[in-house]
């Protein structure tokens, strides 16, 4: 395995998924990580992500320096070279000219981290500081026309840096150089498969879940199912999943998750109907933090009175996801940024005295695809588009209502009909309707109308951490506007939104 030292970088879990691609496991982890963890973990290579602070910055993330120490190949990529620089005897220095964006590299030699590369090539930069002066034993490798130092060396103590990112798509051979440093320099070998997943999770849920009961929330999408689909098959009927109808659920949802868990999979579900409580509970809400949390609390109470009535109950399964982490709060302590909150993060309440089983949450989206089809589950249900733990909550900006969530419910319906119909259903991320606060003036049957303004949100991207808005044609947004306003009562106005991840986010609360 690699461990990932998290400094920060928007770009980490992106350096995970990379590192994975290779078909090599890795962790991601605080700088704090104690030196006794690192060496319990057993890494073949440890690598140091960027990172948006300065290494002189007061409370700029730091690692342990011991960690030089462990013995393993270690790469610095941005900060994380910095940060090597530095604290082995470097300096670090501002430098002249900032560099953002693409710039060509000159690479010295064909070795090592660069074995294979072109002798220029391109890369991604962002920095602000520069490596003034190299420690002793280093060597630079390559550089740019703004930056002389861009990658270094020691080969002796198996020590490189690089100051670009090779893990974006803007270094056209970065995947090779992050193969060259897994496979050449650590000896990492490709055993990170879903089937050697299973295998581990099966041991795993049955060692921790031996003879008692588990009950996961069930929600229809990819993660609550696989996650299901996995603990069954670890402990079979020990599991029983609980689907909640909270109310803000998209259009005869519930039927159909019932009907292939019960039908279909064979599995023990409890349907507990409690959408008249969420939506009382959010009345007059309109801050989309509180809607979740709202949401959260409400969810754990219902959990917490289907737990009551099944005997043996010692475990609550959640389909919690890597990126659920990172967006919520500090990936594991580390200093990545809060987005937002998760319904299905941050623990439970103490008079509820469920141990938590979260079999997914090293997991990547498109690994939890992977799983599922390993597991057998239905193409249906592996490539359905992500549908957030809040629901319709978070797709309606203001107060939650049972007539807006009428209108929703079914411009959504009809958005997803027709992007099924054109083709574009499984190229896409997610495709949604959102209603806006604000009504709008309109003509229909020659009379004035002043009503609700659907927005249309569809993108395309491979792991949510970024996304692009997807260039749908005109004539499959026509006929989406077209039957928006013909259909749903209401609604007068459709809008297309064509912003991107980052700076917005896919959703819009």
């Amino acid at each position: 395995m690699i461990l990932i030292i998290d400094f920060g970088s928007q770009y980490n879990q992106l350096i995970a998924r990379r590192v994975r691609e290779h078909h090599v496991y890795c962790q991601i982890e605080p700088p704090n990580i104690p030196f006794d963890k690192i060496r319990a973990l057993r890494p073949e290579g440890i690598i140091l992500s960027g990172g948006p602070a300065s290494i002189y910055e007061k409370g700029a993330p730091r690692a342990d320096p011991t960690i030089f120490d462990v013995g393993v190949p270690i790469l610095g990529i941005c900060y994380g070279m910095q940060f090597m620089m530095h604290t082995l005897g470097g300096e670090v220095i501002r430098a002249d000219k900032r560099e953002y964006g693409f710039a060509e590299l000159r690479i010295k030699g064909p070795k090592g981290i660069f074995a294979g590369i072109s002798d220029t090539t391109r890369c991604w930069m962002s920095h602000g500081d520069s490596i003034g002066r190299l420690p002793k034993g280093f060597r630079a490798t390559a550089s740019t026309a703004n930056t002389k130092i861009a990658a270094a060396e020691n080969t002796n103590r198996h020590l490189y840096g690089l100051q670009f990112h090779p893990e974006v798509v803007h270094t056209p051979e970065g995947k090779r150089m992050l193969g060259n440093f897994l496979f050449d320099i650590c000896r990492c070998k490709k055993t990170w498969t879903m089937k050697s997943f299973i295998r581990n999770a099966v041991d795993e849920i049955r060692h921790e879940a031996v003879n008692s009961r588990v009950i996961l929330g069930l929600s229809g999408g990819v993660d609550s199912s696989v996650a299901a689909a996995l603990i069954h098959q670890a402990i079979g009927d020990r599991l029983t999943c609980v689907f909640v109808d909270n109310g803000v659920l998209r259009e005869n949802e519930a039927g159909k998750v019932l009907d292939l868990f019960k039908s279909h999979l064979r599995m023990n579900v409890r349907f507990a109907r409690a959408g008249r409580r969420f939506v009382k509970a959010l009345k007059g809400v309109t801050d989309p933090e509180r809607k979740r949390k709202i949401i959260g609390r409400l969810f754990i109470r219902v959990f917490e009175g289907e737990a009551r009535k099944i005997k043996g109950v010692s475990f609550l399964a959640q389909g919690t996801l890597y990126p659920d982490l990172i967006e919520s709060r500090s990936a594991f302590g580390g200093p990545t940024a809060i987005i937002k909150s998760h319904h299905n993060v941050g623990g439970l309440p103490k008079r509820m005295k469920l141990k938590l089983i979260e079999p997914l949450k090293h997991l990547f989206k498109d690994e939890v695809r992977l799983l599922g089809k390993e597991l057998g589950l239905p193409d249906e249900l592996i490539w359905r588009q992500p549908f957030p733990g809040p629901g319709l909550a978070v797709r309606i900006i203001g107060e939650v209502t049972e007539k807006r969530l009428s209108i929703l419910r079914r411009a959504d319906a009809i958005l997803l009909e027709e992007i099924r119909n054109a083709g574009y259903y499984g190229k896409l991320w997610q495709s949604f309707a959102v209603l806006l606060p604000i009504k709008s003036v309109g003509i229909m049957g020659d009379q004035r109308t002043y009503e609700h303004i659907i927005a249309i949100r569809a993108v395309t991207s491979e792991d949510a951490m970024t996304a692009d808005w997807a260039q749908l044609p005109d004539t499959v947004l026509g006929s989406i506007s077209n039957r928006i306003i013909n259909e749903v009562r209401g609604v007068n106005r459709v809008v297309y939104d064509i912003s991107s991840k980052p700076p917005s986010t896919i959703e819009w609360e």
